[in-house]
């Protein structure tokens, strides 16, 4: 499994955790999904990081809100349709 493929598949997992409520479980798990994503994201365009840096602080935000729901939502559709997006220009 490549390691964008494995990084989406965190990314469901993670925010699948954060829907059930087990939200310092899934912050966690989050860390790890953050960390591999930008080591994936260094590697891509310019543009693409600046699409990165703009919602890991949405992210950050609504974690800090303490909406899962939100951040969730994010981790599985804003998130993995950005790394798709990646992997399509390396």
């Amino acid at each position: 499994m490549s390691g964008f493929a494995q990084c989406i598949s965190d990314c469901r997992q993670c925010a699948g955790l954060f829907r059930l409520g087990r939200d310092v479980e899934a912050a966690l798990a989050m860390v790890d999904v953050f960390e591999k994503s930008q080591d994936l994201f260094s590697q891509t365009p310019q543009a693409i990081q600046q699409q990165w840096a703009h919602l890991l602080m949405s992210m950050f935000a609504a974690q800090e809100a303490q909406d899962w729901l939100g951040l969730a939502d994010s981790m599985e559709y804003e998130l993995i349709e950005l790394l798709e997006a990646a992997q399509a220009h390396l």
